[in-house]
């Protein structure tokens, strides 16, 4: 098992790669998070950032607030892989150390759907941000699964939607051809039902391509592309696969900005090793890439005692540090919701269950987060697990990621009615009473 990073104590110690720690006792105290991690394996490029962001908004937290409104974060990290079955082990051997944990981030779509029934027996709230089941955003069926601030299927729709405007209006799309080359997996199999169900309202032709795990052979997707020549291209990967796929569009001469990542397709590590020849490629994603906000001030000052370049070494500011500083940031404010009702102590599952059901981000709490501008407003219910879902369309031009779309809003109208009769057939299938939520506290 690997170690157990801590709140406020030893302020001189070696955080970047142990954390620092704290006596038993006061870890019993804190708020504990299971750290699922894989910093090791084809994954590693996107993994470690990952890891990196969450640990350090939160060792910020701890060393400049003592905590959460001074309640300590615990956690202690557990290497996966991103393979599910030992991501689940890790859940598992990790759930109840600390007091209990309070909350767990499977970061991974795998593990996420093998938590979902354990969430209620547990007692442990999921937060699969961004990724995960999408029916579990109907909080009526699924009360301890939040995948805020959106979607893999709003995320879906804001493609098409996106494609729609660069085309001059949706009725373009009619005879375009779009492919969506996907980790054949849980994870990339995720939003085809929406691919399927827009094409058909659209006149799209959609050419599925699937990836054969873990994404390093391509050979075959390829071929597929240079024969059927797609107008438009999604790439549905993660890890060493993004790498290949983008080298890999260079060499059929796909042009790259028709080529658009999943959210998870869209980071440094992906567009860096193409070299000059990712320029232009595009990606989804729903926060600002770089390091203008206060928040990141306060990680540099705290963390690494305003060192830039070991900051640098530790990703700081690239896109998947930063998506994972905003999930710590959502962590936080469950902790920071469910305080106001329960008070400023060390809070069970079921109450940071409740936070996590209430969070209200708007824009007077971004500004006093130092994350004003960084992403957009998120409101959380009983029946919407999800909040709104904006998505916004970034491009790499060799050095940095720019945003090249507006906040472009899914199609809701869709994407919400194929939720509630996903959720209700899951329900159905496990024997599942949806909740009254007009009778939620």
């Amino acid at each position: 098992m690997s170690f157990k990073t801590l709140g406020v104590a030893l302020i001189g110690a070696a955080i970047l790669t142990t954390g620092y720690f704290a006596e038993k006792a006061k870890a019993e105290e804190g708020q504990y998070i299971p750290a699922l991690v894989y910093r090791t394996g084809p994954f590693a490029p996107n993994g470690i950032p990952s890891a990196n962001g969450w640990r350090d908004y939160m060792t910020m937290i701890n060393k400049r607030d003592g905590g959460v409104d001074g309640v300590l974060v615990t956690w202690e990290e557990c290497e996966f892989g991103y393979g599910t079955a030992p991501g689940v082990e890790c859940y598992e051997r990790l759930k109840n150390d600390g007091g209990g944990a309070s909350l767990v981030n499977p970061f991974s779509t795998g593990v996420t759907y093998a938590l979902i029934p354990k969430a209620p027996v547990d007692q442990v709230p999921i937060h699969s941000m961004g990724y995960g089941m999408a029916a579990s955003a109907d909080g009526r069926v699924f009360p301890w699964t939040f995948n805020f601030p959106t979607t893999y299927w709003s995320q879906a729709s804001a493609f098409i939607k996106y494609v729609g405007e660069q085309e001059g209006g949706m009725e373009n799309l009619r005879g375009k051809k779009i492919a969506l080359l996907y980790l054949n997996i849980a994870y990339g199999k995720e939003p085809i039902p929406v691919f399927k169900l827009l094409a058909e309202k659209y006149g799209y032709e959609l050419d599925l391509i699937p990836i054969d795990w873990p994404g390093i052979e391509q050979t075959a997707a390829w071929l597929q592309m240079r024969r059927n020549k797609p107008d438009w291209a999604f790439l549905w990967g993660w890890g060493a696969s993004n790498q290949v796929a983008i080298k890999s569009a260079t060499l059929i001469n796909f042009p790259m900005d028709h080529f658009i990542g999943v959210w998870w397709s869209g980071s440094e590590s992906d567009v860096v090793p193409t070299g000059e020849f990712a320029k232009g490629y595009k990606s989804a994603t729903f926060h600002a890439a770089g390091t203008g906000f206060p928040a990141f001030d306060a990680i540099l000052e705290h963390v690494y005692n305003g060192d830039l370049e070991e900051a640098k070494k530790n990703n700081f500011g690239e896109v998947l540090y930063n998506r994972s500083v905003f999930g710590a940031i959502l962590n936080a404010e469950a902790f920071f919701t469910a305080h106001k009702k329960y008070g400023n102590r060390r809070l069970s599952g079921e109450e940071v269950r409740w936070g996590m059901e209430n969070i209200d981000l708007n824009e007077a709490r971004m500004a006093a987060l130092g994350i004003s501008g960084f992403t957009k407003p998120i409101k959380v219910t009983c029946e919407d697990h999800e909040g709104n879902g904006p998505v916004i369309f970034q491009q790499w031009d060799g050095e940095k990621w720019s945003m090249v779309s507006d906040w472009i809003t899914p199609m809701r109208e869709i994407v919400r009615p194929m939720i509630e009769k996903a959720a209700a057939a899951y329900a159905a299938e496990n024997d599942i009473t949806p909740r009254d939520c007009s009778q939620e506290g």
